[in-house]
């Protein structure tokens, strides 16, 4: 069986930067890491947080 990976659009590290003029990994890595993201072609991401717009609402209450 093969493990889904969630979409980058659901992590809370894709966030929109202007400089680019678009979403990107706001994750830090070091170049250790993004060498071996690149090489297995992003299948799996040991950084992946779901997003939960919610959350933060919950926490006000």
């Amino acid at each position: 069986m093969k493990k889904v990976q969630p979409l980058c659009e659901n992590c809370e590290y894709y966030d929109y930067d202007e400089e680019y003029d678009g979403y990107v990994c706001t994750q830090s890595f070091d170049q250790d890491e993004a060498g071996d993201l690149m090489h297995t072609g992003y299948t799996v991401c040991p950084y992946f947080k779901f997003y939960d717009e919610y959350k933060s609402v919950q926490k006000q209450n």
